[in-house]
């Protein structure tokens, strides 16, 4: 056989094998994406109006934890209507202890306990970062104090602190929040539109009455039929 022949049989192979490998790689890092891009699910509140408030939030901000007791009164008083979600965002750039904070939430989570670790977090948060767990070097000793205050198995919370899992929880709502643009906490969306709120419980309950009352005819006309 002519050395042309052998040419072409060596091209064909080489391009089926370049074809394989490439479709390999895509698969691969398809899922390796996935895995991690999955977003928490941190929702309390029953939602009867179906009407959502959505926080992106940072556990060492001064100003979530100035809106935390606002919050927190609004979704105790309209409860039955909204459903709350709480998102992390943590500012990685300027508060140095935030990131494990969301991962301690996280990891009380994997207990279902998340609501209790976000209200503890939040409660003992110094708005002046000069002692507790902002300002400490090893925040975990307090986050392992919280957890064993709640009722968690701290050997698995600290493992679950530890893990991958719990990490890629919080980059995931990380990257969901440099998608929508966010560039300081706390950011509220309401029913997917991005809302400035008043800290104040008068003003939260007026705008979200407002959204409330939109869907309320809805409501009604779907009753009837």
């Amino acid at each position: 056989m002519s050395k042309s022949f052998w040419g072409v049989i060596i091209a064909v192979v080489i391009i089926f094998v370049g074809i394989f490998a490439l479709t390999g790689n895509k698969s691969s890092n398809s899922s390796s994406k996935g895995k991690a891009g999955t977003l928490t699910q941190h929702v309390e509140g029953q939602g009867k109006a179906g009407v959502t408030l959505v926080e992106y939030g940072d556990y060492e901000c001064p100003f979530c934890q100035q809106y935390y007791p606002t919050v927190k009164q609004v979704v105790s008083d309209l409860g039955q209507d909204i459903h709350f979600q709480f998102r992390n965002f943590p500012l990685v750039s300027i508060h140095r202890n935030a990131f494990a904070a969301a991962r301690a939430a996280e990891a009380a989570d994997q207990q279902g306990k998340f609501w209790q670790m976000h209200d503890a977090l939040y409660e003992n948060n110094d708005p002046n970062g000069a002692s507790g767990w902002v300002a400490s070097n090893d925040p975990s000793t307090f986050f392992n104090q919280f957890a064993q205050q709640i009722g968690l198995n701290v050997t698995q919370f600290k493992q679950d602190f530890a893990s991958s899992k719990v990490n890629d929880l919080v980059n995931a709502d990380m990257a969901e929040g440099n998608r929508l643009g966010i560039t300081g906490t706390p950011t509220f969306y309401l029913d997917g539109k991005q809302v400035q709120i008043g800290n104040d419980v008068a003003t939260f309950e007026k705008i979200i009455k407002a959204e409330i009352a939109k869907k309320a005819p809805a409501s009604t006309a779907a009753t009837q039929q």
